[in-house]
């Protein structure tokens, strides 16, 4: 099975915010996000779920990054509700 994208996720997660989480998986293919805690102990922060659903909750999980938006975008934008 291939869990780039996954791993990808938890990468792009732990890069906006400063705390530090990781992923698991088991023999069926359903991953989790786990985040260390005191004493080595990692707490479980979702339940088990399939690869897309992982990543959507990942996405969806923590800090957002504002999107920039240009000027000229937003006169684009202004020209296509116009039409």
């Amino acid at each position: 099975m291939r869990s780039t994208k996954a791993s990808s996720a938890v990468e792009r997660l732990n890069k906006r915010g400063d705390q530090t989480y990781s992923m698991g998986t088991n023999g069926k293919g359903l991953f989790w996000l786990s985040q260390p805690g005191e004493n080595g102990v990692s707490a479980k922060l979702c339940e088990p779920m399939t690869m897309d659903d992982f990543v959507m909750f990942v996405n969806g999980f923590g800090p957002q990054i504002v999107k920039r938006v240009s000027k000229l975008d937003v006169e684009f934008s202004k020209q296509l509700v116009k039409k």
